[in-house]
């Protein structure tokens, strides 16, 4: 306890704290990046999914290859996979751009399957009376499927974003300069582990709590609107 209150002066410095803040935006930049192309895509990909039509009976064998493959397999080693085939193909050196497409495979094959789990959750029988009134499959969607269904998907879309950042920490372990990194950085320089680690959980809850929040009120809103 003693050494942990002589090193807060030293560790708090203009300079760690500007490490700190470059840190959090990258974090930050990966899980905004992976949740808004994960949802924008992922709801596209629930889409067409959920068609019927045989022309696109091979996109959908496709877009559930590609989802059941990046549900199962674990973030670091798709991180991997992703990484080594950048560097055989040369596509390109940046570890951030990297670290941003994977996350985007993944943020979009998660949503993409509780975007259709809302999808199935609302009654047959509602798509029955839609096409039995000469509704078109987006119109059905627009106007009866999704005002339903969004209080389906937003609670475990909110829980998954919040997981994401937490995974976002894996992506340390290409080099990317992200929070968990650079607290490793720190306690190499010899600042006490609970210190610079203590400050890295502060720093994931700051990002992660606001989206939390902001969950609970849309599906507040949501539920009143339905009332």
């Amino acid at each position: 306890m003693e050494r942990l209150i002589e090193e807060i002066p030293s560790f708090f410095t203009y300079w760690n704290i500007l490490f700190l803040a470059k840190a959090m935006l990258a974090t930050f930049l990966l899980t905004a990046i992976g949740c808004l192309f994960g949802f924008t895509f992922g709801i596209l990909l629930a889409v067409v999914r959920k068609t019927e039509s045989m022309i696109l009976l091979p996109l959908r064998c496709l877009i559930i290859f590609y989802i059941e493959i990046f549900r199962r397999i674990p973030f670091l080693v798709s991180l991997l996979l992703i990484f080594y085939i950048f560097q055989i193909l040369k596509i390109s050196d940046s570890l951030f751009f990297i670290a941003v497409v994977t996350v985007c495979l993944i943020g979009t094959a998660f949503i993409s399957e509780i975007v259709r789990s809302g999808i199935e959750s609302i009654n047959v029988a509602q798509w029955d009376a839609a096409r039995a009134m000469n509704f078109s499959y987006l119109q059905i969607l627009k106007e009866i499927i999704f005002p339903q269904a969004w209080k389906v998907i937003l609670p475990p879309a909110f829980g998954f974003f919040i997981l994401f950042i937490k995974d976002t920490a894996l992506a340390s372990q290409i080099g990317v300069m992200e929070l968990t990194f650079a607290g490793k950085i720190l306690n190499n320089k010899g600042f006490s582990p609970i210190l610079v680690f203590g400050s890295i959980l502060i720093l994931y809850f700051i990002l992660s709590y606001p989206l939390d929040i902001l969950g609970k009120k849309l599906e507040k809103k949501i539920g009143t609107n339905k009332n």
